[in-house]
């Protein structure tokens, strides 16, 4: 489960590349940590109630806090929100995955995850996993607005790079084409890309090597 992740792109870059409105976002580009706050792209209907409109709404990118404020009684015992999804059936996340209008695209060009141990220093090797095809790729997401405006990844069963360096699940990768069934479609299409990414189209960069 990565604990951090980059976007090394300003806010109109990533704006621009995802087709939407970035208002006063203020993001620089850089880390984003657990319990930090990252841009996020919505198919803008957070402030819309009632049935969907016809027309279609444009994109909005809006900065939200990375982690899910638990139910009640999990919060004392976390430092931070709930980062990720892993149960796709949880009555905690169901409601929002199966209404389009709370998923989300989380926008990175990297993310962060411990790999084995290196021999030279007996220390775990820290690896930098991107996508090849995408400088700036999407995470698929959900959000939630409870005690503070908040999102977490969807996470599923590793691919070949991350299996190589001891993970057992990776962010949701979503390649270009399938993002706007990720934020529009019904949830049986969208369930379908809860998919690992291809190995081949994934970069990896060991900090130190």
């Amino acid at each position: 489960m990565p604990m951090i992740y980059r976007l090394d792109a300003a806010a109109r870059e990533v704006a621009r590349t995802f087709g939407a409105e970035a208002g006063d976002d203020p993001w620089p580009g850089g880390p984003v940590s657990a319990g930090g706050f990252a841009p996020v792209i919505t198919m803008g209907r957070e402030f819309v109630a009632g049935p969907r409109p016809e027309k279609r709404l444009p994109r909005r990118m809006i900065p939200r806090l990375w982690g899910v404020p638990p139910p009640p009684q999990g919060w004392d015992e976390r430092r931070h929100g709930i980062l990720t999804v892993r149960n796709l059936e949880s009555p905690f996340w169901i409601g929002n995955l199966r209404n389009s209008e709370f998923r989300c695209l989380v926008p990175a060009s990297a993310f962060m995850e411990w790999g084995k141990v290196d021999p030279r220093d007996g220390k775990r090797r820290q690896c930098w996993f991107g996508a090849a095809d995408q400088p700036i790729f999407a995470m698929a997401g959900v959000w939630k607005d409870s005690e503070v405006p908040s999102f977490a990844l969807l996470t599923c069963e590793a691919n070949a790079a991350l299996r190589s360096e001891g993970r057992d699940t990776m962010p949701v990768i979503l390649p270009p084409e399938t993002q706007d069934i990720w934020l529009r479609g019904d949830w049986k299409r969208a369930a379908e890309l809860v998919a690992p990414y291809s190995s081949s189209l994934m970069k990896v960069r060991v900090a130190g090597a």
